[in-house]
């Protein structure tokens, strides 16, 4: 793909998490307009069947791109990537960049050749995280733990609204306290909703455990794709719409149209899904 000048990116997610992606392009200089659109009305996509999971993505990624019109278009979600990465690129002409969960950096970095790996149920039942595996970390021993739980508190979390040390360690310590836990040096965050939880889970992490997400690699390759090169300049892109896919509610307002209007994003728009 050749160069555009200052491209339109649209960065998706389920919910507030793609927005760690968002900051790693902002943080790598990215030139050009960064949108954001998350699945709100199907929030949070880790708990779906995947046949059920995989229709609504492919329907919310063509409906949200043919409103934004990107030029090209980040799928900032593991659960979505590992189920329906392929088929949104069946249908959708624009360059298209998947979520890796950052199983290969961890096995690279371990000493204690014990890596953990934090993540929803549905990036952790998927054969694709196994292949992962199977391919990179062959010579480790991996810990996993699926959390619905801790993608909720991240949301809360980032609207400022108060989550308590221990709701957070309940959830880290059901990882690092199964047989062998203790051994466990690298963490993989195998959900970009969790790195808006990094220091909390670092301050509440045994002395020496480090935290590995995939933002600054999906931010590179999309740097890549369009042909730019990272710089120290965090101020060349400029913050589009947001797009949501539900009206916000009594029980559930919309933390995210709070936070993105914070971040210096344009309006929130309402996005209509078949």
């Amino acid at each position: 793909m050749g160069e555009i000048a200052r491209p339109h990116c649209l960065v998706f997610d389920s919910g507030m998490g793609g927005l760690t992606v968002v900051e790693a392009l902002q943080r790598l200089g990215f030139q050009g307009t960064i949108s954001y659109a998350a699945d709100t009305g199907f929030f949070p996509y880790g708990d779906k069947p995947d046949d059920v999971l995989a229709a609504r993505i492919v329907a919310f990624a063509e409906a949200v791109c043919a409103r934004a019109k990107p030029d090209i278009f980040v799928i900032a979600c593991n659960t979505a990537s590992t189920i329906a990465l392929e088929l949104v690129r069946e249908r959708l002409s624009i360059p298209i960049v998947g979520t890796v969960p950052a199983i290969k950096p961890a096995a690279e970095h371990t000493k204690s050749q014990t890596i953990g790996i934090l993540a929803t149920p549905g990036t952790l039942r998927r054969s694709y995280t196994d292949a992962l595996i199977d391919d990179f970390a062959t010579d480790c021993r991996v810990l996993r733990y699926g959390s619905v739980v801790l993608v909720e508190l991240a949301e809360r979390f980032a609207a400022g609204l108060d989550v308590p040390d221990v709701e957070i360690e309940a959830e880290l310590n059901a990882l690092l306290h199964q047989p062998g836990g203790g051994d466990i040096d690298t963490v993989v965050l195998a959900c970009t909703h969790f790195p808006l939880l990094r220091p909390r889970l670092e301050a509440l992490a045994p002395e020496g455990v480090r935290f590995i997400d995939s933002g600054e690699a999906i931010a590179r390759r999309t740097l890549s794709l369009l042909d730019q090169k990272p710089s120290k300049n965090k101020d060349q892109a400029a913050l589009g719409h947001v797009y949501l896919s539900s009206q916000p509610t009594e029980e559930r307002p919309h933390r995210l149209s709070e936070v993105t209007r914070r971040l210096g994003f344009q309006s929130v728009l309402q996005l209509e899904i078949d």
